[in-house]
């Protein structure tokens, strides 16, 4: 016997309330017992002709949430999470969360996700209304998401945040507009729009899109289970988070969302707050060498923020030493727009992810987190700005090299702040930021038989405000390089050389968080025979005190010439 005949044979037809004219009203009764399926479904009838349903549904305690959702006989329609409001699904309209489209006759069901039972069994109630007349005018704004044309085509740092709800997501409230406009007035360039299991917001990006020429709205989903939610960045092809059905896995999960193109972070791993945020911290077992980012900064730190994000830090670095190349990233997990915000809720914006891209599109953001293009402002978009590059092209995240590589560190607006390299997640002693513009280096050398990574933090008084992505380094192979391996280079060190060079320039002037204030990064491009490292015998250039003045010279050029 199936989740649904079980659930069903404890279910009661109860009396019909009474109908309107064009109406037909079913009412069904029945309890949910505790544990494993997390998810369990009821059928109902739909006739010919109908052209409008409403399920209303009660968990008829104060103890218990259930959440709801509801397939028709061809598959899924809606996921309305806890949302209290009933469920209308109509041929040319839909209440938030659900599908409009044709109503076609037979088995339909509801699905009923156990979020939490204190009380078992958990009992419930639906009142289902199959109207022959629909009662929601058409929504003629809903059209089928397609991409954008670049906002900007200019390659540049690119500020945003990656955890946005709009209304579509049943606990939340803001439309689009005022997504945007809020985001807009903080500077941001970008926001994605990840709404709870559902990717219904899409259908109003196009409509909506058009009022903010230059705020990028980019489609996704918070991919919402009972234990641990996800983000799928660029996704507009729905994934079952059902997890438990059959065929239902998280790594069936994840590839459904890299096969559409859509990149998958973890959201808020370590958020472990029990019954007030459910399932909130990650408890899958997951390949997170199939993911491609994770957040770690939910809230800005003046919010919450510091409650959890060493602990993020922490997780993504043990996923790293695992073999994980992970962005880092950062998200608001705002649902009002920054309006009538609660105590630990953050303004979108709170923390801002800073994305270097080729040009302000889906396309060109997704490339700069593949990349591992990103830093994250634990605060906001008020936080300085720390940009960290090797002084060699790489592939993707990565240089290949069998000589000492040169890293160039800049700070804007840092002053007074600490500045730390971290080498495979230990952090060194740092170095104070002294002037603005700021400037520092260092070398790597590539393991022997190994990758190592690196990452730069600027810290004040509390610890860690800025966070950059890491730039992975590993030596030539026959099958990376154009050349084999240089055995005289000197490989056989893997230490970070201790070469910092500390240069204060010019004071910087006041940008948009999302302002251009670096050049495109060397780790942009990459040869033309496939390999970062180019040839192998040529060591590379030292990262020297007159290479960090000119960049500094350089930078605070283009600042000036941008404020003309």
């Amino acid at each position: 016997m199936n989740h649904a005949a079980r659930l069903l044979s404890s279910s009661l037809l109860l009396v019909p309330a009474s109908a309107a004219a064009g109406e037909q009203i079913v009412m069904l009764a029945g309890e949910v017992e505790a544990g494993p399926p997390d998810h369990v479904f009821v059928e109902f009838e739909v006739p010919a002709g109908t052209l409008e349903l409403e399920v209303r549904h009660d968990d008829l305690s104060e103890a218990n949430i259930l959440d709801w959702g509801l397939y028709d006989p061809s598959g899924f329609r809606g996921w309305g999470g806890g949302n209290p409001d009933p469920a209308i699904v109509g041929v040319d309209a839909a209440s938030r969360s659900y599908l409009p489209g044709p109503i076609a006759p037979g088995t339909w069901r509801v699905v009923i996700g156990k979020a939490k039972i204190e009380e078992a069994p958990a009992t419930y109630q639906l009142e289902i209304v199959l109207r022959t007349a629909p009662t929601l005018a058409p929504q003629l704004e809903r059209t089928a998401y397609a991409p954008v044309a670049p906002l900007s085509t200019q390659p540049r740092w690119y500020a945003g945040d990656f955890h946005v709800h709009s209304r579509e997501s049943g606990d939340a409230q803001p439309d689009l507009d005022e997504i945007a406009t809020f985001a807009r007035s903080r500077g941001l360039d970008f926001v994605e729009i990840s709404d709870h299991n559902v990717l219904t917001q899409n259908d109003f990006i196009g409509a909506a899109q058009g009022g903010h020429p230059e705020l990028l709205l980019i489609p996704g989903m918070e991919f919402t289970t009972y234990a641990g939610h996800a983000n799928a960045i660029g996704a507009t092809t729905w994934v079952d988070h059902k997890i438990g059905q059959p065929d239902v896995t998280i790594a069936g999960a994840v590839a459904g969302f890299r096969d559409q193109g859509a990149l998958v972070s973890l959201n808020h791993p370590a958020l472990d707050l029990g019954t007030f945020c459910i399932g909130c911290a990650w408890d899958h077992e997951i390949d997170a060498t199939t993911i491609h980012g994770i957040e770690i900064a939910t809230t800005g730190l003046d919010q919450a923020g510091a409650l959890f994000d060493d602990q993020a830090i922490e997780i993504w670095d043990d996923l790293c030493d695992a073999g994980a190349h992970l962005a880092a990233l950062g998200g608001s997990d705002d649902h009002r727009a920054g309006v009538d915000l609660g105590t630990f809720q953050s303004p979108i914006g709170d923390p801002t992810t800073m994305v270097y891209a080729r040009e302000l599109s889906v396309a060109g953001i997704l490339e700069g987190i593949r990349n591992s293009r990103t830093v994250v402002k634990l605060q906001g978009p008020d936080d300085p700005m720390v940009v960290f590059e090797p002084q060699r092209a790489a592939i993707g995240d990565t240089v290949w090299s069998d000589t000492p590589v040169g890293y160039l560190v800049t700070v804007d607006h840092g002053e007074g702040y600490t500045l730390h390299v971290v080498r495979d997640g230990i952090a060194d002693d740092g170095v104070g930021v002294v002037g603005d513009p700021f400037a520092t280096s260092f070398e790597v050398t590539s393991p022997a038989d190994r990758e190592t990574r690196s990452r730069v933090e600027l810290h004040d008084e509390a610890g860690r405000r800025v966070v950059t992505s890491h730039v992975w380094q590993r030596a030539c192979s026959a099958e990376t390089c154009s050349e084999p391996p240089d055995t005289t280079s000197g490989a056989e060190a893997d230490t970070t050389e201790a070469n910092t060079t500390n240069v204060s320039g010019p004071p910087d002037s006041e940008g948009s968080a999302g302002e251009d204030t670096t050049s495109s990064p060397a780790s942009q491009s990459s040869p033309a025979s496939g390999c970062g490292c180019g040839t192998t015998r040529q060591r590379s250039t030292p990262v020297s005190a007159a290479m960090v003045a000119l960049a500094l010279l350089g930078r605070a050029r283009r600042r000036r010439a941008r404020t003309v």
